[in-house]
């Protein structure tokens, strides 16, 4: 019961009393002396930590939006980041992230002074912490760039608004954070399950970053080097599902790294809903039995773009196609809509709940991440090699294409899209091939092709709020967006 109430009162910390770091209550006063004194305290605070990190983490906005994969669906508004409509006056606010970034601050500074009994436990949660806000500045350096580094929480209105550090160093304080994380984990299994941070995840995360640095941040050949070193170590014990529809079919499978949990009538609405149907649209439909489509929560405001159609078209014999979207058709083979497929969720008595994991890494991404490492640094056969794993899987056969540098690149980020379609993946991917030199993104981007073409280049990072601005003046807008 105690350790119920724990996990209560951690869930209600955040629920409650979720801090924005621009506008900061004092969070001090719902997490004093009487709260960070037991091993329980630390537990139940992280459990909210995992809360919110699901939350940050349940949108395609920031990773999908921008991409190429989508267009529009049969009802809703896209949003302005896939339209590419960004300006000054409509930046989009990092405060979801910082928030996270706040709590493991939190834990990081109480939980040392608390004593555990066994100090691996302590090691264990620091670990997940340090792993966590890693991602979280990751995710940040990806998304807006340069950013300020919160290490300290927040806990008095007092404290010094901070201003945007260059986006290089927020790399590398997430690079930095993801290192304490594998030095402190006790052992290299998923000791917390899947749903958690352990060090194989730590390992993916770190090839992920590396990977960046070196396309992005202009990094160095040994970066894309510990690439390598790096996702094997993340893939060790991990094995390929033979169904490409397992890895969401179910929970927690063999090739999972890492994942964020949902569970049915406990945390349902994963954000793949936002390219399914309701059932309204998809009545007339003779295929209506196989469509993932539901009375409520769906709403397709995106369906798989053509060019991602165009993608898994290239190869008949994909095993991947049917489980990625679906086309339904009435009576006379008239098209009704295009839906994913690939997330499915769970059918439930007279409807469907959609309670996927969101993967965050997986064993097919290392094998794909070694790929483009290798061709990265001109080993264009080893980067075949790794590149037909997962081609195999999909039973589209080896690649058998131009072994020239750029032709093994474009292949890998195709690749990439096939197997990763909707995995939060597509924008970042864009980034790094763009910035190593492989393709234009703004002539691969539909709606950023059609800004170029009036002459109008929207920034690849992303504004600020002006709002965020008048918070604190320490804030400068992001580049680029003077004019617009």
């Amino acid at each position: 019961m105690k350790q119920f109430k724990s996990i209560l009162l951690g869930i209600s910390l955040f629920l409650l009393h979720s801090c924005n770091l621009l506008d900061v209550d004092t969070v001090s006063s719902i997490t004093g002396d009487g709260y960070w004194n037991t091993k329980g305290d630390v537990e139940s605070y992280m459990i909210g930590i995992y809360t919110k990190l699901r939350d940050t983490s349940n949108s395609t906005l920031h990773f999908e939006d921008r991409g190429d994969a989508f267009t529009t669906g049969l009802e809703g508004g896209p949003s302005n980041l896939w339209a590419q409509n960004l300006t000054s006056q409509n930046g989009y606010s990092w405060s979801s992230y910082y928030s996270v970034i706040q709590h493991c601050n939190m834990l990081l500074k109480y939980t040392p002074g608390i004593d555990f009994g066994v100090e691996a436990d302590k090691n264990r949660l620091l670990a997940e912490a340090y792993c966590i806000r890693g991602y979280m500045y990751f995710c940040i350096a990806r998304i807006w760039g340069d950013a300020p580094l919160e290490l300290e929480p927040t806990e008095s209105s007092n404290k010094p608004k901070l201003a945007r550090e260059p986006a290089e160093e927020v790399l590398a304080r997430a690079l930095s954070d993801v290192n304490a994380a594998i030095d402190l984990f006790p052992e290299e299994s998923y000791a917390n399950g899947k749903g958690r941070a352990s060090k194989p995840a730590c390992y993916a995360l770190k090839a992920d970053i590396l990977l960046w640095k070196a396309k992005v941040m202009n990094g160095s050949e040994q970066d894309l080097k510990d690439v390598i070193t790096y996702a094997d170590l993340a893939s060790k014990g991990l094995s390929l599902e033979d169904n490409f529809a397992d890895i969401y079919g179910t929970k927690y499978g063999k090739e999972v790294i890492w994942t964020i949990h949902f569970e049915i009538y406990e945390k349902e609405a994963q954000y793949s809903q936002s390219l399914k149907p309701r059932d309204v649209f998809v009545e007339k439909a003779v295929n209506k039995d196989e469509i993932p489509y539901a009375k409520g929560g769906a709403r397709s405001t995106y369906a798989p773009s053509p060019f991602l159609i165009g993608l898994f078209n290239a190869n008949s014999a994909d095993i991947r196609t049917k489980d990625s979207y679906i086309t339904a058709k009435d009576a006379d083979g008239n098209e009704i809509g295009t839906f994913d497929n690939k997330m499915k969720g769970t059918k439930t008595e007279g409807d469907r709940t959609y309670d996927s994991d969101i993967v965050i890494y997986r064993l097919a991404e290392m094998y794909l991440f070694k790929a483009e490492a290798y061709a990265a640094l001109n080993q264009t056969p080893q980067a075949i090699i790794e590149l037909n794993r997962v081609r195999n899987r999909a039973k589209i056969g080896t690649y058998n294409g131009s072994t020239n540098k750029i032709a093994v690149e474009k292949e890998i980020l195709n690749e990439r899209a096939r197997e990763l379609y909707l995995e939060r993946k597509r924008w970042p991917d864009l980034l790094r091939f763009h910035y190593g030199g492989t393709i234009d993104v703004y002539q691969e981007v539909p709606n950023l092709k059609k800004k170029v073409d009036d002459n109008i280049i929207i920034p690849l990072y992303l504004a600020i709020p002006l709002s965020d601005i008048n918070i604190n003046p320490n804030l400068k807008q992001t580049q680029g967006y003077e004019n617009l």
